[in-house]
């Protein structure tokens, strides 16, 4: 499946993908090196740590790698009365009498555990391009919904999210 990205969102993976490129993957070249000087490999905890160390550093590059070749560009821009990408969103769940915020993002971004809601999922599909005092439905599946109600949308936009492990 496509990642979907923001502009952003491939500005960091480049960033992180030199970072290892250039600091760890020296770091972990010199941490085998120096483990495989202490003898014996076949009793050598420090070198299997190290080789395994080296070889995630390598298999999260490749994964960055492949995300970048295969992704898709999303805007950020929304108009200035819609929900978009990066927006805070208050919304009120009907069947629970409850108002929640969340932060709408690309997938890569999303933390069900810090409310960064992705855009592709139901909520942010649902949300995406609607305006305050808009009910929108939330289709969970083909048999179940839900309606929320958008109460405010908080445009101020913030660049602390990591990009999520895999």
């Amino acid at each position: 499946m496509r990642e979907k990205l923001t502009k952003q969102d491939v500005e960091k993976i480049q960033q992180e993908i030199e970072h290892r490129k250039l600091v760890i993957r020296k770091e972990a070249i010199e941490a085998v090196k120096e483990a495989r000087a202490q003898g014996d490999l076949s009793e050598n905890f420090e070198y299997y740590a190290a080789k395994k160390h080296k070889n995630q550093n390598e298999s999260r590059i490749r994964y960055l790698e492949n995300m970048l070749k295969t992704a898709t560009i999303v805007s950020e821009s929304s108009k200035a009365d819609e929900v978009g990408m990066d927006d805070i969103v208050e919304v009120y769940f009907e069947e629970e009498d409850e108002t929640e915020k969340y932060k709408l993002v690309t997938s890569i971004r999303g933390n069900s555990m810090e409310n960064r809601i992705s855009i592709e999922s139901p909520i942010g599909k649902a949300l995406k391009g609607h305006k305050v005092g808009d009910r929108v439905e939330v289709k969970v599946n083909d048999s179940y919904s839900y309606f929320l109600e958008i109460r405010s949308i908080d445009k101020t936009h913030t660049e602390d999210e990591e990009i999520r492990g895999f």
